[in-house]
């Protein structure tokens, strides 16, 4: 499977427009030097690499997304348990949680998720 992957500072770039999105490329850099500290050419030189990809599309000088956030979020999630864990949700649950304890709230959550996605 050809997951979607999106190095760290690329990822933090789609988070911004992601929230901002549809947004002028002007607007795009100045968000991007105020909470991200770069530079035009940086947040451009990104901005054409992820239009490449095909992870947004920039027309007249509007950014807007192709991909959303959460299938991104699912495909490198799906991609860290399958590289770290061999794919083993149990052994993914068993070292993210270690001594950590949940509260009754969250664990009747993640049961409703586990019967939603029983296949």
């Amino acid at each position: 499977m050809d997951y979607l992957k999106l190095c760290d500072s690329d990822y933090r770039f789609m988070l911004i427009v992601w929230e901002y999105a549809p947004i002028n490329s002007g607007e795009l850099v100045k968000l991007c030097l105020k909470i991200l500290g770069w530079k035009k050419s940086t947040t451009y030189t990104t901005l054409r690499k992820l239009c490449e990809k095909g992870y947004l599309k920039n027309e007249n000088a509007t950014v807007s997304v192709l991909i959303e956030k959460d299938r991104v979020q699912a495909d490198e999630s799906e991609y860290f348990v399958e590289r770290t864990f061999g794919g083993s949700l149990p052994q993914f649950l068993t070292a993210f949680l270690g001594e950590k304890k949940i509260s009754e709230k969250e664990a009747e959550k993640i049961i409703a998720l586990i019967n939603e996605h029983r296949g």
